[in-house]
């Protein structure tokens, strides 16, 4: 199925790259690793100048190219995956290939948001192989592009890194609350919390940007490493599964890491969420808008057995349900190994099982 397997990601633990590479080592592959924030690595002002001013640049886009395609040389990769809006320029991709190196991206953001667009990323997309998605929505845009298959492939967890660790004595006021967020503060967010802040919940937020609020600034407690999002995730009573709806998603990360870590969930009613969890109130409840969100919080905050019990059920369907990023892995190897005829009519592919 494979030989060599040479990954691009970010290699901060609970980014997908990293993950990746736990897994590609967990399946005995053998893998290298090229960390892509180093297509980032120059003066602050550079970094501005290039992302706001030539297309959201990376400032070593040619310069890390460069490095990835001396990578493929070196290791001899039999697949190459990048993850997210990967910082690889055409030219590059266009070798690469020529190298007979089978390439694959799996599409942690959607390229088509106003806050990620990038000429050079979409020219580059194009010269993939497989791309995999975790999201419905842009399918039919990928397709459009004319190049690579297209998968619809959800997000995972991590076995190592999203599992349940509850707060020491010490900790525990730090990470006590009613409900908690990771994530930032996007403008439907922030309406969400400032109604639930209003109605008089203990809110804990991490993320970016909520303390730039008025109505969400005191409930802000700055940002989590993986094991302080264990601890709030355990010190709460009610977790949030929130998309990103500037990135059309049905589902996010958190969908699967925030469960396996053993939350009590209330995620917005999504298409994804539902075929995630089932039936609304067994593993998850769903809400509706921000005013249905604070009633399902106020009835789930008082409801201390229910809360557990819905804690084990999801805990359970997404540990025991091949959610893993070795199980994506998996999936991404295989139908990259398949032969599809030159004459299917439909290229796209959803995994709904998965």
């Amino acid at each position: 199925m494979i030989d060599r397997l040479l990954i691009v990601g970010n290699a901060d633990e609970v980014h997908v790259g990293a993950h990746f590479l736990k897994a590609a080592r967990q399946l005995a592959i053998a893998v290298q690793f090229r960390d892509s924030s180093a297509a980032f690595g120059t003066s602050a002002w550079r970094q501005k100048v290039d992302w706001w001013a030539r297309g959201r640049r990376p400032s070593r886009l040619r310069e890390f190219s460069a490095e990835v395609l001396r990578d493929v040389e070196q290791f001899q990769p039999s697949h190459l995956l990048t993850t997210g809006i990967a910082p690889l320029d055409g030219e590059a991709m266009a070798a690469i290939a020529a190298r007979g190196v089978h390439t694959l991206n799996f599409l942690t953001d959607d390229p088509w948001n106003a806050a990620h667009r990038a000429p050079w990323f979409m020219d580059a997309l194009r010269q993939y192989d497989d791309v995999f998605s975790p999201r419905r929505a842009n399918l039919a845009d990928l397709e459009g592009l004319g190049g690579p298959r297209v998968t619809c492939l959800r997000f995972g967890y991590a076995p190592d890194v999203h599992f349940p660790e509850t707060a020491t004595e010490e900790e525990r006021g730090r990470y006590d609350a009613d409900i908690m967020f990771a994530g930032g503060a996007d403008a439907d967010r922030v309406a969400l919390a400032s109604a639930l802040i209003g109605a008089g919940f203990r809110v804990a937020l991490y993320g970016g940007y909520w303390q730039k609020h008025a109505s969400t600034k005191t409930s802000w407690r700055g940002f989590v490493d993986a094991p302080g999002l264990r601890k709030a995730v355990s010190g709460a009573k009610v977790c949030l599964g929130l998309v990103r709806r500037a990135n059309r998603d049905g589902h996010s990360m958190r969908s699967f890491e925030v469960p396996a870590m053993g939350a009590c969930f209330l995620a917005e009613d999504t298409e994804d969420h539902r075929a995630i969890f089932g039936e609304d109130g067994s593993a998850a409840v769903f809400f509706r808008g921000v005013q249905d969100a604070v009633d399902q919080a106020g009835a789930l905050v008082k409801q201390e057995g229910r809360r557990q019990a819905m804690s084990s059920a999801s805990h359970r369907l997404i540990t025991s349900g091949r959610h893993t990023y070795a199980d994506r892995l998996l999936e991404m190897l295989r139908i990259t190994s398949e032969q599809i005829s030159e004459d299917r009519p439909d290229r796209t592919r959803t995994l709904s099982r998965v």
